[in-house]
């Protein structure tokens, strides 16, 4: 550790220290410790909570556009950061300042007592102080890791809970069977709360429903009360206050239509319409979201590349993910050869998550995680991605596996960084593109 440190890093790197693990799903740690901080978690602005698999970062980031459009106060809290942990608590459209943070961490450290807790349980106990005592209209909050048992999952009684698409992920916390992960998630449903529901596979929205079935809180169901689709260039959501014709949304990929429908949807429920609004179209213009199929702008690591190539990093890690990866690559990126950078955390189903992607590749280069004990090494996944049907070899880290692209002379090429939102931080901090993008509103 160097002495010019921000001191909340010194402070995060201690409270890693008061657990042995890094995820240890259960509230009774979190109850505790919000007792001894006489309870923010029933202070906080009305809340729109949101869990799922896939989407619910991009789902967030246009409510927080359209919201802020329409001059709302907004905080908003998200996981995992990808540079710098600020980017997880927005106070009212900024990211938290360094003061506040170290502030507040010591003062839910003191509270604390030393007693075992998670990182991510204190930090959202800190978070929750934070939002209470700055007063907005809105707080957007999601999950961290299921829903159940999730940190976030104290609050009683949020304006409006939302599930995005489920699919498989972390089964060595949430279990191996789908109807098992959805009903997890359905743990944010609360008595009477309306949930906005996006569209699943039958068995996830059997669980989901049946809870919210069970606590009486009413379904707004995407195919059963609301639609979105993409119609001449448009954006067309149609739903309890009639048929709005908008703009696309600035996000890339064509799941980027049902994220911002889910959003919409959300808006409709938390605000009782006003899809009419100015600011919707603004939000669905506006929103941005770093290393969902962002295309990286100039700087250290696109400069490795030709001028007329293109470096893109998205942080999808899941067999969703890799399949909507697939399907964009398939659609859009067939003019010139698309090669893949990829690296994983060793709790990922990798083969499952490079699979579909051997049909678009020319070829994957597989690297480790920069200061990740849990990252899959270089030769592990290059052996995955030779499952999937990948032509397949290592490189010493991203930059390497750059030049070896750019070495091959065949002309302008695609390529795509993606696997794990920490390799994603790591890439962007690499390129210079972190303050700017990650600080505008």
């Amino acid at each position: 550790m160097t002495a010019d440190w921000p001191r909340s890093d010194v402070i995060l790197e201690r409270l890693m220290g008061l657990h042995p693990k890094l995820i240890d799903l259960s509230l009774g740690r979190m109850e505790r410790l919000l007792d001894n901080l006489d309870h923010p978690e029933d202070y906080l602005p009305p809340t729109i909570h949101v869990a799922g698999t896939n989407g619910k970062g991009s789902v967030l980031a246009y409510l927080r556009a359209m919201f802020e459009a329409a001059r709302k106060k907004v905080h908003v809290y998200t996981s995992p950061h990808l540079v710098r942990f600020q980017e997880r608590i927005r106070l009212n459209g900024k990211l938290i300042s360094e003061h506040e943070l170290a502030g507040q961490l010591e003062e839910c450290e003191v509270a604390n007592g030393g007693q075992p807790i998670t990182l991510f349980e204190i930090t959202t106990a800190m978070a929750y102080l934070a939002f209470a005592r700055e007063p907005a209209d809105v707080l957007l909050l999601e999950t961290g890791l299921g829903g159940r048992l999730d940190a976030t999952n104290v609050i009683k009684k949020p304006k409006t809970t939302v599930i995005t698409p489920v699919s498989m992920d972390h089964r060595q916390f949430l279990g191996d069977e789908l109807a098992g992960i959805a009903w997890e998630k359905a743990g944010i449903i609360k008595p009477g709360v309306p949930l906005v529901l996006a569209a699943q596979e039958r068995d996830a929205d059997a669980a989901i429903r049946a809870r919210a079935e069970e606590l009486r809180a009413p379904v707004y169901g995407e195919e059963t009360d609301w639609s979105v689709r993409k119609e001449d260039s448009k954006l067309v959501f149609e739903g309890a206050t009639g048929r709005h014709v908008l703009p696309l949304p600035i996000l890339v990929g064509e799941h980027q239509i049902r994220n911002a429908g889910i959003a919409l949807a959300a808006f409709e429920r938390f605000r009782a319409g006003h899809l009419s609004d100015p600011s919707v179209s603004w939000g669905l213009t506006a929103a941005e979201w770093p290393a969902r199929l962002q295309r990286m702008a100039d700087g250290p690591l696109t400069a490795i590349l030709s001028d007329t190539s293109e470096l893109w990093l998205d942080g999808g890690h899941n067999p969703a993910a890799g399949a909507m990866l697939a399907s964009h690559a398939g659609a859009n990126w067939t003019d010139r050869p698309l090669h893949l950078i990829g690296g994983m955390m060793n709790s990922k189903d990798t083969v499952d998550f490079l699979q579909p992607l051997g049909a678009v590749a020319a070829s994957f280069l597989g690297v480790a995680i920069p200061g990740e004990e849990n990252s899959l090494s270089a030769a592990d996944l290059v052996d995955a991605a030779l499952i999937a049907g990948l032509n397949a070899r290592t490189a010493a880290d991203v930059p390497a596996a750059l030049e070896q692209i750019q070495s091959l002379g065949d002309g302008p090429v695609r390529v795509l960084i993606c696997g794990s939102l920490y390799l994603a931080g790591t890439v962007l901090a690499c390129n210079e593109e972190t303050a700017g993008s990650l600080e505008t509103p």
